[in-house]
C-alpha cells in the first residue's frame, strides 16, 4: 500500500478528490469513526480525509476500526502518528463500552463487510452477522452519543436480480432475491442492516443515511479480493490473459473509488435522514465481456473462457442485470468524475506505478 500511496498519480487522485468535494465546512473539526477502515473504499476514504487535513488543517478527528492491526498498519500506517488519526481494534460483532467515545462521535461511516465472493463461501456467518449483529452494535454506539449521523453503505445486492423491463433500479424498487442460498448471506445482511436501521430511526431517532453503491473498483483493493473486476484487474497487472468464468452477459453497474468517495460524502453531508441513496454512473454500466475485453486490450492479451470451481460457484452473484439509477444522489449536487474506461486507466496506471 505504501508503493500505491507514494504514487505521483495516486497523489493527484487524492488531491482532486479533496478539490472535488465542496462539503467539508459540515465535517471540520469534527470526529468520524470508520469500520472497514481497511479495505477498498476505507482506505481512499481516509486517504482523502487526512489530506484535506494536510492541506487545509480541517481537524477531522478519524477513528479506523479494524480487527487486524498488522493490516491496519500496512495499509494506514503513515497516519499512526498523527494526532487526527486513531486506529482501533475491535470486531464490531462485539459490543462498545461507549464510555470510550465520551459522547464524541459526530458521524459512523460503518463499511465493515466481507465483500467478495469467496469469503460468501467460506464465512457465510460472518458476512451476516456483520452486517446484522455489527450494524446493531453500532447502532447502539450512534443512540449513546449526543448527536451522530449513522452512514450505513449498502449495496446493489439488495436489489437482487431485474425480473422487470426497467432498465435500471430506483431507490424504491425490489428485484427478486432467492433467501434459500449460500450467497443470500450478504445480500440478506444488507437488507436486514438497512431495516436496523429505520428501526432505530424510529425508536430512538437517531439520524440515518444509507448509500447502496454498484461495484467499486479502484488501486486501493486488496490482493485477495476475490470479485471479478478485481481478478481482472490483477491478470491485467501482471500482463496475463482475463480469465472469464461465464458468457460475460452479464450487465453491471460500476463505479471508480474516487466517484464512490465523493459519493458517500456528500451523502453522509447533504442527504435527508432516513433516505437511501444509488451510488453508480450511466456511463459506467457493462457487461463483463466487454469489461474483460477491455481490459485485455491494455496489454494486447486474450480472454479465457474458463468455467468457475464450486467454491467460486457458490459465492457468485446470480443477477444478470444489476444497473442503478442515481438520479436521486445527482440532484443533491454530486457528479460523476470517471467513465468506467477511465477509471480502469487510472487504476491500471497506478497498480504498475506508471507516470501520467
Amino acid at each position: 500500500m505504501q508503493g500505491t500511496r507514494n504514487n505521483s498519480i495516486y497523489q493527484q487522485e487524492i488531491q482532486k478528490c479533496c478539490e472535488i468535494f465542496k462539503g467539508w465546512s459540515v465535517v471540520e473539526n469534527k470526529t468520524i469513526l470508520i469500520t472497514g477502515a481497511t479495505g477498498l473504499i476505507g482506505v481512499f476514504l481516509i486517504d482523502v480525509i487526512m489530506d484535506q487535513n494536510k492541506r487545509h488543517n480541517s481537524n477531522i478527528n478519524i477513528i479506523a476500526l479494524g480487527r487486524n492491526e498488522e493490516r491496519a498498519k500496512e495499509r494506514l500506517g503513515v497516519y499512526w502518528n498523527d494526532i487526527r488519526f486513531r486506529f482501533m481494534i475491535h470486531d464490531v460483532n462485539e459490543t462498545f463500552h461507549t464510555e470510550d467515545f465520551k459522547n464524541n462521535i459526530d458521524f459512523i461511516i460503518h463499511g465493515a463487510s466481507n465483500t467478495h465472493p469467496i469469503l460468501y463461501s467460506k464465512a457465510p456467518i460472518d458476512t451476516i452477522e456483520t452486517n446484522v449483529i455489527g450494524t446493531k452494535n453500532l447502532l447502539e454506539l450512534a443512540v449513546a452519543q449526543d448527536k451522530c449521523r449513522f452512514v450505513f453503505m449498502s449495496s446493489v445486492e439488495i436489489y437482487g436480480e431485474n425480473m422487470s423491463d426497467k432498465e435500471a433500479f430506483q431507490e424504491e424498487d425490489c428485484g427478486y432475491l432467492n433467501c434459500n442460498t449460500l450467497r443470500a448471506c450478504y445480500s440478506e445482511g444488507k437488507r436486514l442492516g438497512e431495516t436496523l436501521c429505520q428501526a432505530y430511526m424510529a425508536t430512538y431517532n437517531i439520524d440515518v443515511v444509507i448509500p447502496r453503491l454498484c461495484r467499486v473498483y479502484g488501486p486501493t483493493m486488496l490482493a485477495t479480493d476475490s470479485k471479478v473486476f478485481s481478478q481482472f484487474m490483477l491478470n491485467t497487472v501482471a500482463g496475463d490473459d482475463i480469465i472469464l468464468k461465464s458468457e460475460g452477459k452479464q450487465k453491471y453497474s460500476y463505479i471508480y473509488v474516487f466517484d464512490a468517495v465523493t459519493a458517500i460524502l456528500t451523502i453522509m453531508t447533504k442527504g435527508k435522514k432516513g433516505e437511501a441513496y444509488n451510488i453508480s454512473d450511466i456511463n459506467s454500466d457493462i457487461t463483463l465481456k466487454e469489461l474483460a475485453e477491455y481490459m485485455a486490450s491494455i496489454n494486447k492479451t486474450k480472454v479465457i473462457y474458463q468455467p468457475p470451481n464450486d467454491k467460486e460457484r457458490r459465492g457468485y452473484s446470480i443477477a444478470t442485470k444489476a444497473i442503478l439509477n442515481s438520479d436521486k444522489l445527482i440532484n443533491l449536487g454530486w457528479r460523476c468524475q470517471y467513465k468506467i474506461h477511465e477509471g480502469i486507466r487510472v487504476t491500471y496506471n497506478i497498480m504498475t506505478n506508471k507516470k501520467r
